[in-house]
């Protein structure tokens, strides 16, 4: 680019500064899904959702539909949902079990290593090689402590170097596991909502929100979780760099120095997951996880780790999206899981209110871009407090919106790379 020549992203993303077309241009979003959803690792599901040879789970990268599957030699393969005869689904059912896949148009079938087995009438098919018609495949495929992720780039930074710094939020998830394993078995909850991914993105590490759209279920339910995003809260905020961001509410509950004060409750309310635990780490070390407690991750572009649930975002237009959501278990650990999956099931099921607040909030946000005045969101709170921690990260206020500036940096870099 001509140094005397401004992109349309020198435009559109400004300092603090982000257009608001960027949340409903529909060619932005068609050149999202190149240049962001095929190019970048994008999380696709969890081992344990396909435990079983044969077991296959439908989803997406982007809008394109994907099929997870354990094979039938017990290997993790992501298949793209296109039969190559006539673009028709091979599958429509969300999970199940089989060896083949079938298109119901005209019967070709495939197995679940992707292989063209058969098609109807093979007549027709006189001289064909099968090994050219298989299903397509997800390029490349990397399992980080059971999470799945999907690339397809050929080529670019393995999911390691992808992910960084985030690499430590997921230790720490499955930390919290005696087993050290965490299982994605509670079946999942799909809200759509009439907004823009890049709103539910950025709200889920915006710590400015939450003292006032979650005010009612923090005072109903007498948690302490707006401590943590009030003025004086010595919670951070952390960039890890490739759009992944963190509220890190260590330094609150190191302060309070109370095993489980993160999940609500006390040692005691929760003994054979404390027995459990201690007897997998030695007392000292579990003391520390059950003190420090689960990531509040955003992990660029699709996967939210919310303490006891995660969330995956998946983009449908430029107005509209769906959020997967469901409550995470730890392997072998039932007491604490009844929990797990009863406090999800309180904040983000069809009676919870955590989600239906927040999507209030991006549905009204997506409302309010209607009005094309003024042109651009503020997102400068907090520059003058940034700082790097021990680490080099960069790092701000709970409250600060250092995590929507950075996952914007990173947004433009992808956008503009050739």
């Amino acid at each position: 680019m001509d140094g005397n020549i401004k992109s349309k992203w020198d435009e559109l993303i400004q300092p603090g500064l982000v257009h608001g077309s960027l949340y409903y241009d529909e060619a932005i979003f068609k050149e999202e899904v190149e240049k962001i959803w095929f190019r970048t690792w994008v999380y696709i599901g969890h081992e344990s959702e396909i435990p079983n040879k044969n077991d296959f789970v439908t989803k997406s990268i982007g809008p394109m539909p994907v099929l997870m599957v354990r094979d039938s030699n017990g290997d993790i393969q992501l298949l793209l949902n296109r039969c190559p005869h006539r673009g028709n689904a091979v599958c429509v059912q969300e999970k199940g079990n089989r060896a083949r896949f079938t298109c119901p148009y005209h019967s070709w079938t495939f197995s679940n290593t992707g292989d063209l087995i058969n098609y109807a009438f093979p007549e027709g098919y006189k001289g064909t090689d099968k090994s050219q018609l298989g299903l397509g495949k997800v390029t490349r495929v990397t399992n980080y402590r059971g999470f799945i992720f999907g690339s397809m780039a050929a080529e670019g930074p393995t999911l390691e170097e992808h992910l960084g710094g985030a690499k430590r939020c997921l230790d720490q998830l499955c930390d919290n596991s005696p087993t050290g394993e965490i299982e994605i078995s509670a079946g999942f909850l799909q809200h759509r909502t009439r907004a823009n991914w890049k709103f539910i993105l950025e709200n889920e590490c915006d710590g400015y929100h939450p003292a006032f759209v979650h005010s009612s279920i923090f005072s109903v339910s007498d948690s302490a979780i707006g401590d943590l995003y009030g003025n004086e809260a010595v919670a951070v905020t952390r960039s890890f760099g490739y759009g992944h961001v963190e509220v890190d509410p260590r330094p609150e509950f190191r302060r309070r120095d109370a095993p489980l004060s993160w999940f609500g409750t006390t040692a005691e309310r929760l003994p054979d997951y404390v027995k459990q635990m201690e007897e997998n780490y030695g007392p000292d070390r579990a003391r520390q996880i059950m003190i420090d407690g689960t990531p509040h991750t955003m992990i660029f572009p699709n996967l939210f780790i919310a303490e006891i649930q995660i969330f995956v975002i998946q983009p449908v237009s430029a107005n509209e999206s769906i959020q997967h959501s469901t409550a995470i278990q730890f392997k072998g650990a039932p007491d604490i899981n009844r929990r797990l999956r009863q406090q999800t099931m309180g904040s983000v099921g069809p009676a919870g209110f955590l989600l239906a607040d927040d999507t209030e909030m991006y549905e009204r946000n997506q409302r309010g871009l209607e009005i094309r005045q003024p042109e651009y969101l503020y997102l400068k709170r907090g520059e003058h407090r940034e700082r790097r921690d021990e680490d080099g990260y960069l790092i701000a206020h709970s409250t600060d919106d250092m995590p929507s500036r950075e996952i914007w940096k990173h947004y433009r870099q992808m956008m503009e790379a050739k």
